[in-house]
């Protein structure tokens, strides 16, 4: 009886063995977050958990608030207080450790380059505390304009204008342009400007030594909002030659987007973890929109989703027979066949291939809306393909919304091929439903149907839709979110349960819906599902 039950207990122990590595259930990763808005903080929780990782980040009151910049100081204090060696991957914003976040690193006065540098050294410690760790890094090339705080609209868009044109010497136009804007923008916030391009930049080589140096595993470099040309593109092209001259080519990416970056590093992370590098096709509404430079980006979209895709862990294929997953783009609004025939295309793609996972990216090709088209979002909901999709999303710029979609896709797929319980498949699916749930109702329903209300609500009061005070705030979070959170049930039922899934979430409970930057422009909507199986 004694050898039966410890043949028992070996195979028992075996057995909860496999369903934890099999699910990724024991990933840890280090984050520190790019600022403290959703698509830096909540959404890489929250994709984390579909995966099965604890995302361990910094307390909040730590990483600031928009123009209050976070306390680098004390988040480098916070890390040394970790124990490194019980993380499976670290990702890291150097804007963060280095200046207070992404607002901050925008400003000059933030951090010299002495504090900065000495910041970032915490790296270091890290490998030299943890040599196996993977350390996935980002460090965001300047964009061309300063932050809308409220305070500066009257030279805002001049400096923007200013960045994009004052490198075109060859052009007398546009060189007395740039003269008359100079003297239209304060001396000062010119100089600041100047300055904190050439400290970023400073940081961004820095950067490039520690990959060197075997600090960092694998860095993306991302091109915050830009044009085709500008400052930004002299310190675009210096970062790659150095990239070149130091042989960093697989190891570095410089890409465009900044928010979103965290996401693609945490799939790459989890891709490592569970050892899942799927082949991905990607798919257009239209080869034109393929190659066409999308808003506040200075590639071809085509050339974003390629890089979105290595850097999130996965190959980019041809063939549509050799791909584990389909990546639908759409960026073709307000043509009205276009869309039809590529809603009728995901749906019949979804029949030929049941196996193959299905990613949606709805991109706004304008800039002027940027969250869901109405008319793709209802066409996708009303033919039932929310519940095949693996990913989605559709804010904001082309790379944050491919920056989203992609991760999301890759992480859940991933998992469900490594769940070999079905207790750990139902808690992945779970998980999955609520991410594709706040999807919806935030970069579809808040920011289509309801923000252009609520801006038009705060405008009639006569309040600075850039930057409301705490009293406004709260009036425009009572505005919206009536109009937000009446709808989560009704379109949780568009993803109330996947395709081949046991688990239905039936009721959604405790929905909250601030806005915490104090403005229009991104949401933080949570939310608790109730699930049953069926």
């Amino acid at each position: 009886m004694r050898v039966l039950g410890r043949i028992f207990l070996t195979i028992f122990i075996s057995f909860l063995m496999s369903v934890s590595v099999g699910a990724s259930s024991k990933g840890r990763i280090l984050l520190i977050p790019l600022d403290d808005r959703p698509p830096c903080l909540q959404m890489p929780v929250k994709m984390g958990a579909i995966g099965g990782l604890e995302v361990v980040t910094p307390p909040r009151l730590l990483l600031g608030r928009f123009t209050e910049f976070g306390n680098s100081d004390e988040i480098v204090a916070w890390v040394r207080q970790q124990n490194i060696k019980s993380f499976d991957a670290a990702i890291v914003s150097l804007d963060m450790l280095a200046f207070g976040g992404l607002v901050a690193s925008r400003v000059g006065t933030s951090a010299s380059l002495r504090e900065a540098q000495g910041r970032i050294e915490i790296l270091k410690e890290l490998r030299k505390t943890a040599p196996a760790l993977p350390i996935y890094g980002s460090s965001v090339i300047m964009r061309l304009a300063p932050s809308a705080d409220g305070k500066n609209e009257s030279y805002r868009v001049n400096l923007a204008r200013w960045a994009e044109i004052s490198p075109e010497s060859n052009d007398a136009s546009l060189v007395k342009e740039t003269l008359d804007l100079e003297k239209k923008i304060p001396g000062e916030a010119l100089k600041d400007y100047k300055s904190a391009r050439a400290r970023n930049l400073s940081i961004n080589m820095m950067a490039l030594n520690l990959v060197k140096q075997g600090v960092i595993d694998y860095l993306i470099l991302s091109q915050d909002d830009a044009k085709p040309r500008g400052v930004h593109v002299a310190d675009r092209e210096g970062l790659i030659s150095e990239i070149k001259s130091l042989s960093l080519e697989e190891r570095v990416a410089v890409q465009p987007g900044a928010d979103e970056v965290s996401m693609l590093l945490l799939s790459r992370a989890h891709s490592r973890i569970v050892s899942y590098h799927p082949k991905v096709k990607a798919i257009y509404s239209s080869q034109e929109s393929a190659d066409k430079i999308m808003p506040y980006e200075d590639r071809p979209m085509r050339k974003t989703v390629s890089f979105h895709i290595k850097a999130s862990g996965g190959t980019e294929v041809e063939s549509i027979q050799n791909a584990e997953i389909l990546f639908f783009v759409f960026a073709d609004r307000g043509k009205a066949d276009v869309t039809l025939q590529f809603t009728e295309k995901i749906e019949e793609l979804i029949r030929q291939y049941p196996t193959k996972r299905i990613i949606i990216a709805d991109v706004d090709p304008k800039g002027d809306i940027q969250g869901g088209d109405v008319t793709f979002t209802e066409g996708v909901r009303q033919r039932g393909i929310f519940r095949f999709l693996s990913g989605y999303a559709a804010w904001n710029t082309a790379g944050n919304t491919i920056g989203t979609a992609l991760p999301h896709g890759i992480i859940f797929s991933g998992a469900m091929r490594k769940s070999r319980s079905r207790i750990i498949r139902d808690r992945v699916e779970k998980a999955q439903i609520w991410f594709l749930l706040n999807r919806l109702i935030d970069d579809y329903v808040y920011h289509s149907i309801v923000r252009p209300e609520s801006i038009s609500y705060a405008k009639s009061k006569g309040w600075n839709v850039f930057r409301f005070t705490d009293v406004e705030t709260r009036e425009v979070e009572n505005f919206s979110a009536e109009k937000v959170l009446s709808r989560l049930d009704e379109y949780r039922k568009s993803v109330e349960t996947l395709s081949g899934s046991s688990v239905v979430c039936h009721r959604v409970e405790d929905p909250k819906f601030t806005l915490p930057w104090g403005r229009t422009f991104e949401a933080e909507i949570e939310f608790t599902l109730t699930c049953r199986t069926k």
